[in-house]
């Protein structure tokens, strides 16, 4: 129960690695707003986890500083704090660089990118203004090395990872610490509205020392350290969770 007594919002929370932090943080005790910009995923989240403790939810897109603004403000008007931020919603969308579409690419940085400033922004505010707290932001292995027909999402990010460093030098002094979790092959449905077929996984695990895709309540347990006082030293991190993939590249 190292969250007890936490508040914490979760984007990207209605299925796969979101929600599977969700279940981890409401087992370690917290209470949450979900964001999702699904609403049926949100409600089959709520069904699910609302057994396990204080569950709120909020149909958000967090490329939208409206969306954003109203985000916080739940939460804000829920608890009048928020403890803890899990920047994790974002997209991916596999076509080779000659081929990507403009509308693409704006879309995965918008989400990724620029979702990550927008609700890291208005929550970094709130918490500067109360007694401080923790962001821990969704990165990847595709933010430290390239890997073909990924190219808006490697930059994205790419993108997070340096973000996530200035953030913790800056938010330093309103005791907020920031870190990010790089996860590598998880099996989520995002695989495969990516593109990622049968073929593809079996190619892909055979780059992983550890010889299998990893599972989201993996990284889901990253993102629980990294939230609690058991991390209270250890901000601008990028902690890679990928079975060993990128020892070898």
């Amino acid at each position: 129960m190292r969250l007890s007594g936490k508040t914490a919002i979760v984007t990207g929370a209605g299925r796969g690695i979101g929600r599977a932090i969700a279940q981890r943080f409401l087992q370690e005790g917290a209470a949450l707003l979900l964001c999702d910009v699904a609403p049926e995923r949100l409600t089959g989240a709520l069904t699910a986890l609302r057994p396990l403790g204080e569950v709120h939810t909020q149909v958000a897109d967090v490329s939208s500083a409206h969306d954003a603004d109203a985000l916080v403000a739940k939460a804000l008007g829920v608890w009048g704090r928020i403890d803890i931020l899990v920047n994790n919603a974002g997209v991916a969308t596999f076509a080779p660089f000659l081929d990507i579409a403009e509308a693409d690419w704006d879309r995965t940085l918008a989400v990724n990118l620029k979702g990550m400033f927008l609700v890291g922004q208005r929550v970094a505010r709130a918490m500067a203004g109360a007694a401080g707290g923790a962001i821990v932001n969704m990165a990847s292995t595709n933010g430290l090395v390239g890997e073909r027909r990924l190219a808006a999402y490697n930059a994205s990010k790419a993108g997070v990872i340096l973000l996530t460093k200035t953030m913790a030098i800056e938010l330093a002094e309103h005791r907020i610490r920031v870190n990010c979790v790089c996860p590598g092959f998880i099996g989520t449905e995002l695989v495969g509205e990516s593109g990622g077929d049968e073929s593809f996984i079996r190619e892909y695990v055979g780059k992983i020392p550890l010889g299998r895709v990893g599972r989201p309540e993996e990284v889901a347990a990253v993102f629980a350290f990294l939230a609690s006082d058991d991390a209270a030293f250890v901000s601008g991190e990028s902690v890679v969770v990928d079975g060993g993939q990128l020892a070898e590249e």
